[in-house]
């Protein structure tokens, strides 16, 4: 909150503005302009309160500081290329991916050494159950292969990225809904790796977690105080860098707690924002027809005529019933 003036007054100053896309709603077009890059402000505020308070002598804290670092810079590129063209379009979406698989496959790999020094189960925790635990290390012919688990990872961790980024298109839409989102994953970080709290719900427990508390509790601070500037109207965007950085902290969180089927349902606009333009565009593709009149989804419901801060509330509701909803699957097992 204390920073955010002086970064808007910066990015004006550099005349860094987002460039609207000319066919989304032409109501946007008043907000060409609007400092974005935001997420800059955001990553800052989540590192610096992780390294000074985190106990960094555990691998789980560098692997979702990395997660973010990766993935912020990803944005990042995408968004500089913006400016610089002066256009809505950065990278390619194929580049976007290839870089975000990259990343989670180094991520899959740190896990695959973690798994092998019994600092990391291959189990997966599935919602409503106690005893079923599916296993992700697939043994062929004697020999670990790990291959359902780095399928599932790679899958989590760009789907949760991208479902973000979609997300972000209203002022404070996805800000809101990732403050709830990190809110539920900062609960479930402490329970995961408290010992009472553990073995009484049936979790996976494992120590290492709980350090993840803090990194959590980090990333609600931070998009907190940027949501102070970014509400409507916002005074500044968060960009890709924002969006795409807390996607893969929180689908990077959510797997090293093993509640990654959990996500789903924490994360639940956001599953249900990415599932939009997904039908839209196969809709388009195979029948010539659109489901929606405008996807992702928020668009749907402006053009149906609800004004934008009806749209961002009425998502966060869902948003807070669908992590709500989530938490109690602790106890309805």
């Amino acid at each position: 909150m204390w920073l955010g003036p002086w970064v808007i007054e910066k990015l004006r100053d550099f005349q860094v503005g987002q460039y609207i896309r000319e066919e989304g709603p032409s109501s946007h077009q008043k907000k060409a302009g609007t400092p974005t890059m935001g997420g800059v402000l955001i990553v800052i505020s989540i590192v610096l309160p992780t390294l000074m308070w985190a106990d960094l002598t555990n691998a789980y804290v560098w692997l979702a500081l990395a997660s973010l670092l990766f993935y912020g810079t990803v944005g990042f590129i995408d968004d500089y290329l913006k400016v610089i063209k002066k256009r809505s379009l950065g990278l390619r979406a194929y580049q976007k991916v290839i870089l975000q698989v990259l990343f989670a496959a180094c991520i899959v790999t740190t896990l695959i050494y973690l798994s092998e020094q019994g600092l990391y189960s291959t189990k997966l925790s599935v919602p409503f159950f106690k005893r079923f635990t599916p296993e992700l290390d697939l043994v062929i012919l004697g020999v670990s292969t790990f291959i359902p688990l780095i399928v599932f990872v790679l899958f989590v961790m760009t789907g949760s990225s991208n479902a973000v980024n979609l997300t972000d298109g209203l002022d404070g839409l996805a800000a809101g809904l990732v403050v709830v989102a990190a809110s539920a994953l900062t609960v479930l970080t402490y329970v995961t790796g408290h010992a009472t709290f553990a073995t009484y719900l049936d979790l996976i427990k494992n120590n290492y977690a709980s350090e993840l508390t803090i990194f959590c509790g980090a990333m609600v601070g931070a998009t907190l105080g940027f949501l102070w500037y970014n509400c409507y109207p916002a005074e500044i965007f968060m960009g890709d860098v924002g969006s795409m950085s807390l996607g893969g902290a929180i689908g990077t969180v959510a797997i090293l707690i093993k509640q990654e089927l959990l996500l789903f349902s924490i994360g639940g606009i956001f599953v249900i924002e990415a599932l939009s333009v997904i039908l839209q565009v196969a809709s388009y593709r195979f029948r010539g027809k659109r489901i929606l009149k405008m996807a992702p989804i928020h668009h749907h419901f402006e053009l149906l005529g609800w004004s934008e801060p009806k749209v961002v509330i009425r998502f966060w509701i869902m948003g807070l019933i669908f992590a709500l909803f989530s938490l109690t699957t602790l106890k309805l097992r």
